[in-house]
C-alpha cells in the first residue's frame, strides 16, 4: 500500500528515523511519568513502585517486538488498528480502533489538564480550563501545519525532557546518599524509604493493581507503528526506533523511580502535585523546583501534541476502511487530515470538566479510560503479530524474507498477550480505575455491534495491504 504519493486521500513520507524516536519517547514521557508516578508509590509502596515498573517495562518490550514484525513488513498509518481488521476480524479492528481513537483523545485532555493545574504554580488566580483552551489551540495549529513540522516540533520536545530526566537522576541521586544537603537539614535518607514500612505495604495486589497505570505511563511507543505509515525508510527506522525507545524509556523510568521512592515517602506521594517537583524543593537548588516544573509543562504537551497526531491518524486509517466517514480520510496539500484533527481536538474538550468537578477524580477517571485503551492497543497487538506469521507462512513467505522477526514465536506473543491481558483484568480491583472496564467493555461490545449492524453493509472493501517476499512476488492481505 503506497501512501508515498501526494494525493488527495494518501500521506505523505515525510519523517526521518530521529523523528520516528523522539514521537514515541515524546508519546510516553508525559503526565504517567512525571504524575502518576506519585499513584504508583502511594499504593505500591517504595520497592513495589519499582517492581511495577520493571515489570511494566518488560511487557513494553515484548509488545513491541510483536509490533516491530508486523510494521516493517506493513508500514501503514492504520498501525494495529489496520493488522486487527486484516488478521483478527474486521469488526475487532472497527471496535478497537475507535476504542484507540478514543483513549489517545481523552489522554490529551488528561494533558492539558495536568499542565493546567502545574501552571498554578506560578499563576493560581488564572482558571485550569482557560490553560485547557490556550494549550489547545497552540497544539492544534502546531498539528496543522505539517507531519515533518510535528516530528521537528516533537524532536525538541523531547529533547528538553531526555536532559531534564538526566539531570533529575544526577541530582536526585545525589541528595539521596548525601552528596547535597536537603533544605530540612534531615540526614540523607538513603534506602530507608524502602524498608521502613516494609517490602510491600499494601501487599502484593496493591502492585498488580497499580500495573495498569505504570503501563499508561509507556502507552505511546506503538506510536513508531502508527508514524511508520509517514516515515522515509520504515524497513531501517523502525527496527532501529524500537530499540532505542524501549531500553532508554526502561532505564529512564526505573532510574526515576528509584530516587522519588527513596526521596519522597511512599505515604506521601500524590498525583496532585509532581513528585519530581517535591524533590527538587528538597534539594535547595535556587529556582529548580521553578524549572522542573516548567520542564514538565513542556513534557505533558509534547505527550498531548503526540496524542493528537495518534488519534487523527487513527481516524483517519478508520475512514480509509470504510469505517468512518469519508470526509475524515480527506487530506490536505500539506498532507494532513484536517477533517480528522478537528474532531479529535473538539472532543478533547472533556478536559474542561475539571472546571466543575473534582480535579482528583477526573484525573482517576481520565487515566483508567486512557490506560484500557493502550492495553487493548498492546493486546491486538500481539494477537495480531501472532495471526499475521500464521498467514505469513501458510501463503508461502519465508522466515528469511521478513526483515524484523519476532523472536521465540509462537511463545512471546503468547506471554505478551496474556500479561498483557492480566494488567486489564487489574483494574477490576481499584475501585477508581474501574470505570475503564464499566466504559471499554460496553465500548468492545457496542462497536461490535454497530459493525454488524450499520457498517458491514456500507462498508467499501478496502485496499488489500501487499508485502514483497522475493522478486516481483508478493502476498496480498
Amino acid at each position: 500500500m503506497d501512501v508515498g504519493q501526494n494525493q488527495p486521500e494518501q500521506l505523505k513520507r515525510a519523517m526521518t528515523s530521529r523523528h520516528l524516536f523522539m514521537i514515541s519517547l515524546g508519546g510516553v514521557i508525559g503526565t504517567g511519568f512525571f504524575l502518576g508516578t506519585g499513584y504508583t508509590i502511594g499504593q505500591a509502596g517504595p520497592v513495589g513502585a519499582v517492581l511495577s515498573y520493571i515489570v511494566g517495562g518488560l511487557i513494553m518490550y515484548l509488545t513491541m517486538l510483536c509490533l516491530g514484525e508486523l510494521s516493517v513488513a506493513l508500514p501503514v498509518s492504520g498501525s494495529f488498528h489496520t493488522y486487527a481488521t486484516k488478521f483478527v476480524s474486521p469488526a475487532a479492528g472497527f471496535a478497537v480502533g475507535w476504542i484507540y481513537w478514543l483513549g489517545w483523545a481523552a489522554t490529551v485532555a488528561l494533558e492539558f489538564l495536568s499542565a493546567g493545574q502545574l501552571m498554578r504554580r506560578w499563576l493560581p488566580q488564572v482558571d485550569v480550563w482557560i490553560w485547557c483552551l490556550i494549550f489547545g489551540l497552540c497544539l492544534f495549529l502546531l498539528n496543522a501545519r505539517s507531519a515533518k513540522a510535528f516530528g521537528e516540533s516533537e524532536f525538541f520536545f523531547s529533547t528538553i525532557k531526555i536532559v531534564a530526566i538526566l539531570l533529575f537522576i544526577g541530582v536526585g541521586g545525589a541528595a539521596m546518599f548525601g552528596f547535597i544537603q536537603t533544605t530540612s537539614g534531615e540526614p540523607a535518607p538513603y534506602f530507608s524509604h524502602f524498608v521502613s514500612d516494609g517490602l510491600f505495604p499494601n501487599g502484593l495486589l496493591a502492585v498488580v493493581v497499580t500495573m495498569i497505570t505504570v503501563n499508561f505511563s509507556f502507552q505511546g511507543t506503538e506510536l513508531i507503528g502508527i508514524a511508520a505509515g509517514e516515515s522515509e525508510n520504515p524497513e531501517k527506522t523502525v527496527p532501529r526506533s524500537i530499540h532505542q525507545t524501549v531500553w532508554r524509556t526502561l532505564v529512564f523510568f526505573v532510574l526515576s523511580i528509584f530516587v522519588l521512592a527513596g526521596m519522597v515517602p511512599w505515604k506521601e506521594a500524590s498525583v496532585l502535585q509532581s513528585p519530581f517537583v517535591t524533590v527538587f524543593e528538597r534539594t535547595g537548588i535556587p529556582y529548580a523546583a521553578d524549572i522542573m516544573n516548567f520542564v514538565i509543562i513542556i513534557a505533558l504537551l509534547s505527550v498531548a501534541n503526540s496524542g493528537l497526531y495518534a488519534s487523527t491518524r487513527m481516524l483517519y486509517s478508520l475512514s480509509k476502511e470504510g469505517m468512518a466517514g469519508k470526509a475524515f480520510r480527506r487530506v490536505n496539500q500539506r498532507g494532513i487530515p484536517m477533517n480528522a484533527l478537528l474532531l479529535t481536538f473538539l472532543f478533547t474538550g472533556i478536559s474542561l470538566l475539571s472546571g466543575f468537578f473534582a480535579e482528583k477524580t477526573v484525573f482517576a477517571w481520565i487515566v483508567s479510560i486512557a490506560g484500557m485503551s493502550a492495553q487493548t492497543g498492546w493486546i491486538t497487538i500481539t494477537l495480531s503479530q501472532l495471526l499475521f506469521r500464521r498467514r505469513y507462512l501458510k501463503a508461502g513467505g519465508k522466515l528469511e524474507n521478513l526483515k524484523f522477526k519476532t523472536p521465540l514465536y509462537p511463545a512471546l506473543p503468547i506471554i505478551a498477550i496474556t500479561l498483557n491481558s492480566i494488567v486489564l483484568i487489574s483494574l477490576a480491583f481499584d475501585a477508581e480505575q474501574r470505570i475503564g472496564l464499566y466504559v471499554g467493555v460496553p465500548l468492545m461490545i457496542i462497536g461490535y455491534v454497530v459493525y454488524h449492524r450499520y457498517v458491514k453493509k456500507h462498508q467499501v472493501k478496502s485496499e488489500p495491504l501487499q508485502l514483497q517476499i522475493h522478486g516481483d512476488d508478493e502476498i496480498r492481505f
